[in-house]
Order: structure tokens, then C-alpha cells, then sequence
């Protein structure tokens, strides 16, 4: 069923956009008439969707300055995955009796397509393709408080870009990523939860991954 997007939802979307590709620096005051020019809106639905994106600890509201995008410290960084890990897992655990055969096969297809996206040094696209991947079985889970909890912490995330001087080393770690996406992908199929929920906690969201890696 669609579900219609308020024009604070769309805020939201249009920041966490330019935050992804890079437009929105790191302690840099977020110029919200700027937003509301290009969006062609009001100032309160900006404010409700920087209010509600300060709340979930993307933003930073700071005395006399405004908005500033905020930075993760790698301690801080490192509880997000240990958390996301838990949730995550559990919500695969909910969705896997739940998928469908062509569900498993548009699995397969953004697994592919992001392969093709590394290789090409398209990590936006990458990351637009893991994102759905991720979204198909969470969508089965069943459970929307799991869901939203998942969403505001992967959103944490969202400041972490790519360091394109060091190409290779980008391309190495997310076809590993990638890897990992088949490997959860086979766990499915083959319907293991106890290992599927195992893999994604220890494997897929390492804590030690949270230093060099965007959310995945």
C-alpha cells in the first residue's frame, strides 16, 4: 500500500540525500533557507524534519550556529553496529519463513547490480542498490517499531563517505560487503535462521567493520 509522504518526510529524504552525496559537511550550520528555495516549501516543515533528524543524532542543533551535521567517534560508532547487528538479525530471523521465491530472486538481482556498481565506481548507486536489498526481507519482518528503530540508527550513518584517493581499497571492502550480502542471501534460501541471525550480528555488522565502512 502507498503511503503518502509528508512534505516533512520529504525534507527529511532531500537532507539525508545531500548529506549521502556529500553536499552537507560535517559541522557545517545546514542553511535552511536554501532548503526551503530549492524545495520550494515553507520553514516549518524544514524545521520538523531537522528537529526530528537532531532527535535521531544526525544533526547537532548548536546554541547561536543552527543545524550542524554531526560526526560519529569510532566508540560511538562501533555501539551503533553492535546494536544494528541485534536488530537486524532478529528481523531476518521474522522475514525468512515469510519470502517469497521472487522476493529471493530480486535479492539476487541487487546483489548483482551492485557488483556492477563497484566495478564501475558507482557508489552512489552502490549504495541506492544495498539499501533495497536490505529493504526486501525487512519489509517482511513484520514488526514497523523494528523497522523504524533500524532505519534511525542506520541513518546515523549517513555522514560516512568514501575516500576516493584510495579507490582500490574502497572497491576491495565493498565487494567484500557484497559477499556477505550472497552469503545471507544463500541462508535464506536455504532457510538456516539460527546461522542467518548469527552471521548478520558477528559477520555483517563487526564492530570492527564501523571505522572504514558506510552503512551496509
Amino acid at each position: 500500500m502507498y503511503k503518502f509522504q509528508s512534505l516533512k518526510d520529504h525534507v527529511y529524504d532531500y537532507i539525508a540525500d545531500q548529506i549521502l552525496k556529500g553536499n552537507l559537511l560535517p559541522n557545517e550550520k545546514i542553511n535552511e533557507n536554501k532548503i526551503c528555495q530549492e524545495l520550494n516549501i515553507s520553514r516549518t516543515p524544514v524545521r520538523e524534519a531537522l528537529i526530528q533528524l537532531s532527535s535521531e543524532n544526525v544533526l547537532e542543533n548548536v546554541p547561536r550556529k543552527g543545524f550542524v551535521l554531526r560526526t560519529l567517534d569510532s566508540k560511538e560508532a562501533a555501539e551503533i553496529y553492535q546494536v544494528v547487528g541485534i536488530l537486524d538479525g532478529y528481523a531476518a530471523v521474522l522475514a525468512c519463513p515469510k519470502l517469497t521465491e521472487k522476493t529471493l530472486k530480486d535479492m539476487e538481482f541487487y546483489i548483482d547490480s551492485m557488483d556492477l556498481a563497484i566495478t564501475s565506481c558507482n557508489y552512489e548507486m552502490y549504495y541506492k542498490q544495498q539499501e533495497i536489498f536490505h529493504q526486501l526481507y525487512l519489509m517482511e519482518c513484520g514488526n514497523s517499531t523494528l523497522m523504524d528503530s533500524l532505519l534511525k540508527l542506520k541513518n546515523k550513518f549517513l555522514t560516512k563517505n568514501y575516500d576516493l584517493s584510495q579507490m582500490e581499497d574502497v572497491k576491495a571492502v565493498l565487494f567484500e560487503t557484497n559477499n556477505e550480502h550472497k552469503e545471507m542471501l544463500r541462508l535464506f534460501c536455504e532457510h538456516k535462521t539460527a546461522e542467518l541471525e548469527i552471521y548478520i550480528r558477528e559477520v555483517h555488522w563487526d564492530p570492527s567493520k564501523s571505522i572504514t565502512e558506510v552503512t551496509i
